[in-house]
């Protein structure tokens, strides 16, 4: 099948570019977005999901806002032509890896946004996260990430957030193979999830910081990325020959989680230098957003699933209503106050902890930490 696409020079195998080259139905290529106030008042999120090989496209956006976590929810039929909207939300490329639109229009759930991303800094490429299980790969993946700024308006029910100072936030694209949707069965051993990732995308005022990691149960880690990125300017490239990227050798963590829980209470980061210097990054949490609102692990509205030619749905709760070990919490962004030395930044840390983690006491598949 022939689509738009195929008039630019693009190409990547003989296929016309709707036909995936694979046929695994975990294939998809995806959007992520948060966004949150200087002050920590108000914290958003985004997501929209291809699945070529399910004919699915899926989305949602999420904002946080007095205690309460609000979401809308897309899913239907794949366009062929790969047209990033799904019922009342539409992401909008207006400059490659620097200027994205993301909007939410009228719905019946009593949220609505028209949002700009800036980028702030270059795209980062991280490591190809690839993860087998026997014969099995279970997860093949790229993902860039890049830190920015939001501008525009959120409405919640008519009334527009007060955004106070200015909006910072953290955008990804990843693609590739991981599990999404219903698995197709197979006659392998059944295997208890295991999972330890942590994302720490932060803002400081003239740099901003990265970390990405995973660990096997026993602490093994099979991923890891530690960086400081310059924070550049209108004329600045934002992909290209490595823009002054620090890369760190060494990355280290101390968690103490909030009994009962898998969220972490308080977190120390430590980013070394190949030559040995030591940055550390001490966060304090504010609230945390539970990632089911924008889809991950949510029990209806979860990635890939399948819902007609087209569905909108929503939902709103209060984040001190969450019970900590339901499976949909457990994927999780805290939205932290960042101190490094005499800096003092925000951002997230992104945590999915599945199975048991001996490093920092997790026992069980969802377990709340029991000391």
């Amino acid at each position: 099948m022939i689509t738009p696409y195929d008039d630019y020079p693009i190409h990547q195998t003989a296929e016309p570019v709707a036909h995936p080259a694979t046929g695994d139905p975990n294939h998809y290529d995806r959007y992520f977005f948060n966004g949150f106030t200087h002050d920590g008042t108000v914290f958003f999120g985004g997501a929209m999901g291809h699945y070529p090989n399910r004919g699915i496209i899926d989305a949602a956006f999420s904002v946080v806002s007095d205690g309460v976590e609000r979401s809308v929810f897309a899913s239907g039929a794949m366009p062929p032509d790969r047209a990033t909207r799904i019922g009342p939300i539409e992401v909008e490329v207006l400059e490659p890896l620097r200027t994205i639109r993301l909007s939410l229009g009228p719905n019946d759930f009593g949220i609505d946004a028209d949002l700009t991303f800036d980028a702030r800094t270059p795209v980062v490429e991280e490591p190809r996260n690839t993860s087998v299980s026997g014969t099995r790969r279970v997860m093949d993946v790229t993902r860039l990430t890049q830190w920015g700024t939001w501008r525009g308006d959120i409405r919640v029910e008519g009334t527009s957030l007060d955004l106070g100072a200015g909006v910072y936030g953290v955008r990804d694209r990843s693609w590739g193979q991981r599990p999404i949707g219903v698995q197709v069965p197979t006659n392998f051993p059944p295997n208890l999830p295991q999972l330890f990732w942590m994302w720490a995308p932060l803002h400081f005022d003239s740099f901003c910081t990265h970390l990405a990691l995973f660990e096997h149960a026993d602490g093994r880690r099979w991923l890891q990325q530690g960086l400081v990125i310059p924070v550049i300017g209108e004329d600045k490239p934002t992909w290209g020959a490595d823009p002054e990227l620090e890369h760190l050798e060494g990355v280290e963590y101390d968690i103490e989680w909030e009994p009962g829980t898998r969220v972490a209470r308080a977190t120390t980061l430590t980013l070394r230098s190949a030559a040995g210097s030591a940055r550390q990054i001490e966060l304090e949490p504010i609230f945390t957003f539970r990632m089911r609102g924008i889809g991950y692990s949510h029990p209806e509205w979860s990635h890939g699933s399948i819902h007609g030619p087209l569905a909108v749905g929503g939902e709103a709760f209060r984040l001190d209503d969450v019970n900590p070990e339901d499976p949909s919490a457990i994927h999780v962004q805290t939205l932290c106050r960042a101190r490094l030395g005499a800096e003092t930044g925000i951002g997230v840390l992104e945590q999915a902890c599945f199975g048991a983690h001996r490093p920092t006491g997790l026992t069980g598949l969802i377990d709340g930490y029991k000391g």
